[in-house]
């Protein structure tokens, strides 16, 4: 047997045993690396003004805690509380109150009326608060696991950012390219995943803030709201509808119709219209030019569907896997066109 043969069968089974033995973390590590390539530009630029390494690494986990993890672990333990504390006979008064409202509509409308009515008489709030209890109690019996999972993702982020350079150089001299398109690839790759994470980040912060401090003035939780209608608001086109719709028919049914219109119009018209079409395009001009000063043009509907995708398959954590996937064959993609260009030149000047 030739060497190179029997070191491949070893190599085959020792990696195969060490992918045993990282299994339980490898998703934490591949949200982590993925995290750490697309912050790659702020790290470079806070790196640059505190050198020592440590403490720059150090401060990108702790931004990185406050922006997004917190408000993460926040959200789960207060839906949580927030579902063992429903209020059956509330729910009980807007299905009594809906039931009248179908009751008055026009005889015109006889085929809806008797579609609603039916509908109506299969609502069973008593086995809906069940499954809600259930589905709380599920959330607090796995928040030890999420938060465990959140842990090891800082843990391994702040590594990621520690060892960037070395690891970077390693894995790129590992690949049958060019030391430069080497370093295109993970350029275009970390920009791309820059412009998508940061986008998205910042349009959640601002649609959450302008939901949160609302929806307070109708003695809700406006925090818990606003982080909600955050991460509701990273699922593109439909995102704040998930928020906002739910709250206005509470209202509708429950205090009143005016309140429940003006919840309507505020998000349509401030955050719908307003913020997601005109000051969204703002924040990415400006993360394009600013942050990772590489312009990047992202398909939206080509977002939406690699985070539902991601989510569907990866779980929560498929919100960073699925778009990270799909910029990173974009960059794929890319560079085999620049290689494609550059072949058909040669081909060109040897025909010459």
């Amino acid at each position: 047997m030739k060497p190179q043969n029997f070191l491949i069968i070893i190599g085959t089974i020792t990696l195969y045993f060490l992918f045993e033995l990282f299994n339980p973390y490898l998703k934490s590590m591949t949200v982590a690396l993925l995290l750490a390539v697309a912050t790659n530009s702020l790290s470079l630029y806070i790196t640059a003004k505190i050198p020592n390494k440590f403490f720059s690494s150090l401060i990108m986990t702790i931004i990185l805690t406050l922006v997004f993890f917190i408000p993460l672990i926040y959200c789960v333990f207060s839906f949580a509380t927030l579902i063992n504390n429903i209020d059956q006979q509330a729910l009980a008064k807007m299905l009594t109150k809906l039931e009248s409202w179908v009751t008055l509509l026009p005889n015109d409308f006889t085929l809806v009326k008797e579609q609603l009515m039916e509908a109506i008489d299969k609502i069973n709030i008593k086995a809906y608060i069940e499954n809600l209890l259930s589905f709380g109690a599920y959330l607090g019996k796995n928040s030890a696991k999420f938060i465990l999972d959140m842990v090891m993702i800082l843990i391994f982020y702040f590594f990621f950012n520690f060892y960037s350079i070395p690891l970077s150089n390693y894995f790129k001299s590992l690949l049958p390219l060019k030391k430069e398109d080497a370093s295109a690839l993970f350029f275009e790759s970390s920009t791309v995943m820059s412009v998508v994470l940061y986008s998205i980040l910042a349009t959640a912060i601002l649609e959450g803030f302008l939901f949160g401090i609302f929806i307070s003035f109708f003695g809700y939780d406006g925090i818990l709201l606003g982080v909600l209608y955050g991460f509701a608001s990273l699922i593109p086109v439909v995102g704040g509808l998930i928020m906002w719709l739910p709250m206005a028919l509470y209202e509708g049914f429950t205090v009143s119709s005016t309140n429940a219109i003006i919840i309507a119009i505020y998000s349509i018209v401030v955050i719908s219209i307003i913020a997601d079409t005109f000051i969204k395009p703002v924040i990415i001009k400006f993360i394009n030019l600013r942050v990772v000063k590489t312009k990047a043009n992202i398909n939206e509907l080509l977002i939406f569907f690699s985070i539902i995708a991601g989510l569907s398959t990866f779980g929560f954590w498929g919100m960073i896997i699925g778009p990270a996937m799909v910029t990173f064959f974009i960059s794929i993609i890319q560079l085999l066109k620049k290689f494609s260009n550059e072949y058909s030149i040669k081909k060109v000047d040897d025909e010459i």
